[in-house]
């Protein structure tokens, strides 16, 4: 059996409470003055990896918290080291980046850091792409399982149960790996006091985005960002008595 050396990417977004305004551009979203939290996705990723330690003990070597953003995601760098992650690494970019260039650079971080298995929410709660994890799985040329309800480690072989529509859908894949979470997986934990303030003690890292090389620009422009319509109110309800008469004689009632 391999020692896990596990990585966890997380994003800094907008708090799930708060309602997006629309900047006066009309092409981004207004963050000016807004809660920002951890990806509510990624919170379910540091839990499951804790809990693997929990479980195999000292077979679990590392815990790697990344994220790419701007400095101050280095606040949900220090909540993931908080809830149990060991170390901290960020790539301080002001520019939003796309799920191929993240998945660009997490390869390389993969790399480095002789990661064997990568455990990442499935979407993050701005941009909904749910993109980055199958990215990355395609780039290493690793096995994958999205959208985890259950994740269960045995020897070399992770056991997922997954989300699919109408239930769940049971995949196994040898190490290395890569494992999106889904909301059913679990419950995180509070980060309390205590690991709060050593959290501020535990290494974060910090480079550049440059460091990672070209290729990561942006490949697509947002033309605009739009309110969803209004809801309408109810409307008049229709006359249903001929439509029950026909499932009657069909026998559906």
């Amino acid at each position: 059996m391999s020692n896990l050396r596990i990585l966890v990417p997380i994003k800094r977004v907008l708090d799930y409470a708060i309602k997006p305004r629309i900047a006066a551009s009309g092409k981004a979203i207004d963050l000016t003055g807004q809660k920002m939290s951890l990806n509510p996705f990624d919170e379910l990723s540091i839990e499951a990896s804790v809990r693997l330690r929990e479980a195999h003990g000292a077979r679990i070597s590392d815990i790697l918290a990344f994220s790419a953003g701007p400095t101050k995601s280095q606040d949900a760098l220090r909540t993931a080291m908080a809830m149990g992650a060991d170390r901290g690494l960020l790539v301080d970019t002001n520019n939003e980046l796309e799920p191929l260039a993240v998945a660009k650079i997490l390869k390389k971080v993969v790399e480095k850091e002789n990661i064997n298995l990568v455990i990442l929410g499935k979407q993050s709660i701005d941009d909904d792409a749910g993109q980055t994890g199958q990215m990355l799985a395609g780039l290493l040329g690793w096995g994958q399982a999205t959208q985890a309800a259950e994740i269960e480690l045995k020897d070399d072989v992770v056991k997922v149960v997954k989300e699919v529509d109408g239930g769940t859908e049971t995949v196994q894949g040898k190490l290395p790996m890569v494992v999106t979470t889904d909301l059913r997986l679990n419950e995180p934990r509070y980060a309390s006091l205590p690991n709060i303030m050593k959290a501020k003690k535990k290494k974060l890292d910090k480079e550049t985005l440059e460091s990672y090389g070209e290729g990561l620009q942006g490949r697509l422009e947002i033309l605009e960002i739009a309110e969803p319509p209004p809801r309408q109110g109810g409307g008049k309800v229709e006359d249903v008595s001929g439509l029950v008469g026909k499932l009657k004689e069909l026998g559906a009632i």
